[in-house]
């Protein structure tokens, strides 16, 4: 088992869109779970916060994850009503430690 494995204390279900054609020339979108996920949900630090404002970007939270899941830039982290959008993924230096998303929580529905 992973070292941070037990660090890991939330769990969290991937949502990904799919589109298929719609038979006319464009997309019907959906989006579908595709697995879920051990997590563990942190804030960014202040200075994370302002180098991703200065990249246009809105950074709420740091969801750090094992590194065998699943998860990319563009899916939907589900916990509850809460939905994460992930802004990006990254591996530390030592490549099979963790994975680690920077996401977005958005208000349900929305």
């Amino acid at each position: 088992m992973s070292r941070i494995a037990r660090l890991l204390n939330a769990s969290a279900e991937v949502w990904r869109e799919t589109r298929a054609p719609d038979g006319m020339g464009g997309w019907i979108s959906a989006w579908a779970a595709v697995a879920t996920v051990r997590a563990r949900f942190s804030q960014p630090s202040a200075a994370e916060r302002v180098v991703a404002a200065q990249n246009a970007a809105e950074l709420s939270h740091v969801v750090y994850l094992l590194a065998s899941a699943d998860v990319r830039r563009g899916d939907e982290l589900r916990r509850g009503t809460d939905v994460f959008e992930v802004l990006a993924t990254f591996e530390p230096s030592e490549p099979g430690t963790y994975l680690r998303a920077n996401c977005k929580l958005r208000q349900a529905g929305v």
